[in-house]
């Protein structure tokens, strides 16, 4: 079950000097599971990034054909010390991507294969800056956005669940998960069926899907508002991407501590393992080909907003 995945990766997070090989350690069991692990320096500190690589018996890592499907865990920081203790809110992300991970390595362990390869990355960082946004405070990171999606959107991921805490705002009123319509190339695009069905059947209630705007899906740095940093992946890659946000009924500071609720985190990292099932066995899409295709001829590519804009471009 993901709540002992996701129990394991909560302890191992929750400590002031915990870095990406305590991460790797976790995977230790699990010889055919590829674990890398790259610090990076920032403006604002560093951070540890992750990548965990579950190859599938069909899988393109083993010459195969069959679909690679990515989970990033996206967030700021997993700590604010040393203005606070233990693990922020913003840590659930990270915390959700490596249960998946390790559910998804325990699973091969013992038998159950997936036919296509499964990408996780995130990034481990137990000091990480804040910075202000309304309505509530939010993490920074000590590196950017575009820093983070170098090393987190891989050009393999042939689709992208993007999992973000996303608890700071007053357009979610929900506690569990929620997911966002399907992001492409600047195109923000109808919430797949597929993934509607599949959430009904892990949580065992009405799905629960979450606005987006087009601010949301460009790039970090722009002057614009963002709910979060959930879609950033969408501006690095033209694959679709479609965001997991953990949401909370109450408005919750990013960087606040205590915050996390392990049943919620599981239940996003049961939803992106079943998800990963599907999708690498090709009963799962994130969007209608056609239908994007009739988007382009009838409006045009809207890459631009997967730029800085105009004013970059001068």
């Amino acid at each position: 079950m993901s709540l002992k995945q996701t129990l394991m990766v909560y302890e191992t997070l929750d400590g002031a000097d915990v870095s990406g090989q305590d991460v790797k350690e976790l995977f230790a069991a699990y010889p055919q599971v590829r674990v890398s692990v790259q610090t990076v320096e920032g403006e604002k500190g560093k951070t540890d990034f992750v990548k965990i690589v579950i190859p599938g018996t069909a899988g393109k890592a083993n010459g195969g054909c069959a679909p690679t499907f990515g989970i990033v865990g996206r967030l700021g920081g997993i700590g604010a010390r040393p203005s606070r203790i233990g693990l922020v809110s913003d840590a659930d992300g990270a915390v959700a991507a490596i249960a998946a991970a390790l559910k998804l390595a325990e699973m091969k362990k013992r038998g159950d294969h997936l036919p296509g390869d499964v990408i996780v990355t995130t990034h481990i960082c137990p000091d990480a800056p804040t910075k202000p946004h309304e309505p509530v405070d939010f993490m920074d990171s000590p590196v950017d956005i575009l820093t983070m999606n170098q090393y987190e959107v891989v050009p393999e991921m042939e689709a992208i669940l993007s999992i973000d805490t996303t608890k700071g705002n007053r357009v979610i009123n929900h506690k569990g998960i929620a997911i966002s319509p399907t992001v492409k190339e600047g195109y923000i695009l109808r919430v797949s069926e597929d993934l509607l069905r599949i959430m009904e059947m892990v949580t065992g209630q009405l799905p629960v899907t979450f606005p987006i705007t087009t601010q949301d899906i460009t790039p970090y740095g722009n002057g614009l508002y963002h709910i979060n940093s959930i879609l950033q992946p969408a501006v690095a890659t033209s694959a679709p991407v479609v965001g997991v946000a953990i949401t909370a009924q109450s408005i919750v500071p990013g960087c606040g501590t205590g915050a996390s609720h392990e049943t919620d985190i599981a239940t996003a990292a049961k939803f992106a393992v079943e998800v990963a099932k599907e999708f690498t066995r090709g009963t799962c899409s994130f969007y209608s080909q056609e239908e994007f295709e009739r988007l382009n001829m009838l409006y045009g590519s809207l890459k631009i907003l997967q730029t800085m804009g105009r004013e970059s471009q001068q």
